[in-house]
């Protein structure tokens, strides 16, 4: 199958200091205020999602390591605020991802452990031996997220594929498939993929163009076997991959065996997917506003001033077509956790009215986390949450006005709300 929904990341190969000749870091790496992190220093792994916190950009994933994965203890993370978060192989919000879908993380020490959001880790605690037969990794303290996608939109990314090489259907429809994760272009012969063994039942869905059938249906076509096994030949697909528990007494049994939510059978079902998800975003993000933070600021007379703002990555170009030369515009502050700062008669209410001046696409290549776009906006009243260095959030004057529900906004702005506590996360 061609994966035609190719979403490249500048940077996207984590690469090692050491392995390409380079001397090994000794200051351990966090993001900086007004930078965005490159990719490559970012730490990588992948984990089951079992808790999130919408309204803050945060939640738990039980993170996969090299023990039994049932035991992992549930793991906070954050996104940071220019954090992108991929699903079907489109942007999405933390909201619109099931929990129990496994999905991969690229994550930073915290920029600043004061006001983090989340638990704060020691600095090596991904290398420890947590016990009880979870073994390392599972508790890394890279737990501020710049980069977070499922199954179907890593390998989309990456120009991978799953390879189906065979079924063994049980009882009840459901059974394993034995699958490796492959180069979507032909791969050198002597390079070896790991095959994996993967449940699924008769809940798995299954999509092939723009419709959506079930494993009885591949069974009826006679494409699968009503029982036993069958050579798939290396079938190209996408994968939705999630976690539930496994037949064993905590003694024996698969200890670390995913399972299949979703298969993609061609590139229509999965385009199919990611219209529907761009969609559903490109909606959220025009009622509540294009994040960005604050360059620079020239000041005149009497609050009047000009705003150089650079609009997060991440979204679809739809949006980003919306800033244009000349059009109306408001800027609300935010915070962090990409909240707005005031909208107890919606965000509009408090936001600085004016105009964009100027919209500049920068050269070269873009960080993950920047749209490489920056406007010029000028107000006649700048409030005082647009500063340089902060958060805000921008609406063209083509986007709604809308009201936001309690839960998005501060009133008061104590410190409480502006700087979620981490308390919230259970300690197992």
């Amino acid at each position: 199958m061609a994966c035609s929904l190719l979403f490249a990341i500048p940077g996207s190969l984590l690469v090692d200091a050491t392995a390409i000749g380079g001397e090994p870091e000794t200051e351990p790496f966090r993001p900086k205020a007004g930078e965005f992190p490159p990719l490559e220093k970012a730490h990588s792994y992948r984990g089951e999602l079992v808790f999130v916190d919408h309204a803050n950009r945060r939640g738990s994933i039980r993170v996969a390591g090299d023990g039994k994965f049932y035991r992992n203890d549930p793991q906070p993370f954050a996104m940071l605020p220019y954090g992108v978060i991929r699903y079907h192989g489109a942007p999405a919000d933390l909201r619109d991802i099931s929990l129990g879908t496994v999905l991969h993380v690229r994550g930073f020490l915290p920029p600043d452990p004061k006001i983090s959001a989340v638990p704060v880790l020691p600095i090596d605690n991904k290398d420890k031996d947590v016990g009880h037969y979870r073994g390392t990794g599972t508790a890394p303290a890279e737990n501020h997220v710049l980069l977070l996608e499922d199954e179907p939109s890593h390998c989309l990314r990456e120009g991978l594929v799953w390879k189906l090489k065979e079924i063994d259907i049980k009882n009840n429809n459901a059974g394993k498939i034995i699958a490796s994760r492959e180069p979507k272009t032909d791969a050198d012969k002597s390079d070896k993929f790991e095959d994996q063994a993967l449940t699924f039942d008769a809940a798995t869905r299954i999509w092939r163009g723009r419709e959506r059938i079930k494993v009885a249906d591949l069974i009826t076509e006679k494409a699968w076997p009503a029982s036993g096994k069958k050579d798939l030949g290396g079938q190209a697909v996408l994968l939705g991959i999630t976690w539930k528990p496994a037949p064993g007494d905590g003694l024996s049994g698969a200890f670390t065996q995913f399972h299949i939510s979703d298969i993609w059978l061609d590139d229509d079902s999965i385009q199919h997917a990611a219209e529907f998800q761009t969609e559903t975003h490109k909606t959220f993000i025009r009622s509540r506003w294009m994040p960005a933070w604050v360059d620079a600021i020239e000041y005149g007379k009497f609050g009047r001033a000009t705003v150089t703002a650079t609009l997060f990555g991440g979204m679809n170009s739809a949006l980003y077509n919306d800033f244009k030369r000349g059009i109306g515009a408001q800027i609300n502050g935010a915070e962090n956790t990409l909240k707005h700062t005031a909208g107890h008669y919606g965000p509009g209410h408090i936001a600085s009215s004016g105009k964009i001046l100027g919209v500049t696409k920068v050269d070269g290549e873009i960080p993950v986390g920047s749209s490489g776009i920056q406007i010029q906006f000028e107000t006649d009243l700048i409030i005082e949450g647009i500063r340089p260095g902060r958060i805000v959030r921008v609406r063209p004057e083509s986007w709604p006005k809308t009201q936001i529900p309690r839960e998005e906004y501060l009133f008061q702005n104590s410190p409480e709300n502006r700087f979620p506590t981490p308390d919230i996360f259970p300690k197992y």
